[in-house]
């Protein structure tokens, strides 16, 4: 026997999830291996924003298929190969897919999954569902893409979200890539001090506390040069507000807007779309997976760096998977620092 972790999914488009709208269940698993096939025990799960438009009969999006009602769940994983019949996977292999179904074992289509070096990441094997993942593909590739930053350019960036899986890895890639100050906002006093203490960021702010437009001018004199978007809403609008001439937003995520009805990237205000036009802001919609055929030498670069110590890595760690809906609610919620990591066996 084993265990499935079943969506019950019960929101409509406004609705905040919770830890209930999921489901364990107990099951089995073939006994046979077909041709082509592996079985597989998990090891890490990952719970990620763009989750909670699965949570809807209309994603929103093209790539994304929605989960269904009292159908196992997925998304990013990682395991170890049990069992064998596939050419190029061999029993002890350790592999990742992201459409992983969120159980303790499963077998799986042996193409479907991409085999791991645990060595690129020091033996830590669930950065691959982060820092050397599409989590770190998309901190990487949206700078270099969408950011348009230039060492020696003397550019600011700032980076909301910027505790959280993507944006704690995007701020210090910015700094990697040739940006002369960084700022960061989180959420907390602990994420803020994390992020300059650990991670290099000249500066954060604590949006909870005080004027954050007041404190962006203080501590961006210059104005914002590249502004990694991961929240949207008045934060977003806030920095907008003081980008300069032909700067750039990176639309990685607008994770307080996902919980509302609204389109995808969300309309901005027209006061400050008025601002984005006059000072020919470039605002697109990034997405990663457009990217795929400058994966393989991103992954090498964010290995490298973590392998030097010139990227730092966090993780949030829930052990099992009976807790996985309360680490995706946790997550949605800013509970997390760094990556959120569920570990299912070891």
């Amino acid at each position: 026997f084993i265990y499935l972790f079943n969506s019950n999914i019960t929101l409509g488009k406004n609705g905040v999830p919770v830890a209930e709208n999921f489901r364990l269940e107990q099951s089995t698993i073939a006994d046979t291996v077909q041709v082509g096939q592996v079985r597989v025990k998990t090891l890490y799960l990952s719970v990620d924003p763009y989750m909670r438009c699965r949570m809807n009969e209309d994603t929103g999006s093209d790539y994304l298929r929605p989960w269904q009602l009292s159908e196992v769940a997925d998304g990013g994983g990682i395991g170890v190969v049990e069992e064998s019949q596939h050419h190029n996977l061999a029993k002890g292999d350790f592999v990742t897919s992201f459409t992983w179904p969120w159980q303790t074992a499963a077998i799986l289509d042996g193409d479907s999954l991409q085999k791991l070096e645990p060595q690129l990441v020091n033996g830590r094997l669930s950065y691959f569902l982060g820092a050397a993942g599409i989590t770190g593909l998309t901190a990487l590739l949206g700078i270099r893409e969408k950011g348009h930053v230039a060492a020696g350019a003397n550019q600011t960036m700032v980076v909301s979200g910027a505790a959280g899986a993507c944006g704690s890895l995007a701020g210090q890639i910015g700094r990697l890539e040739g940006c002369s100050r960084v700022v960061g906002i989180a959420g907390t006093d602990e994420k803020c001090s994390i992020l300059v203490q650990e991670m290099g960021f000249d500066a954060a702010i604590n949006y909870k506390k005080g004027d954050v437009a007041k404190q962006l001018r203080e501590l961006c004199p210059g104005g914002v040069d590249v502004y990694f978007d991961n929240v949207g809403g008045d934060i977003s609008d806030t920095v907008i507000s003081q980008m300069n001439q032909n700067s750039h937003i990176i639309l990685c995520g607008q994770i307080s807007q996902y919980n509302k009805d609204v389109p995808y990237p969300p309309p901005l205000p027209p006061d400050i779309e008025k601002i984005q036009k006059e000072r020919n802001i470039t605002r697109e919609r990034f997405l990663v997976l457009n990217y795929m055929d400058k994966q393989e030498a991103s992954v090498l670069q964010l290995c490298q760096w973590i392998q030097e110590g010139k990227l730092k890595v966090r993780e949030t760690v829930v052990e099992g998977l009976a807790n996985i809906g309360a680490a995706f609610q946790s997550m949605m919620n800013g509970g997390n620092i760094g990556k959120q990591i569920v570990s299912i066996s070891k």
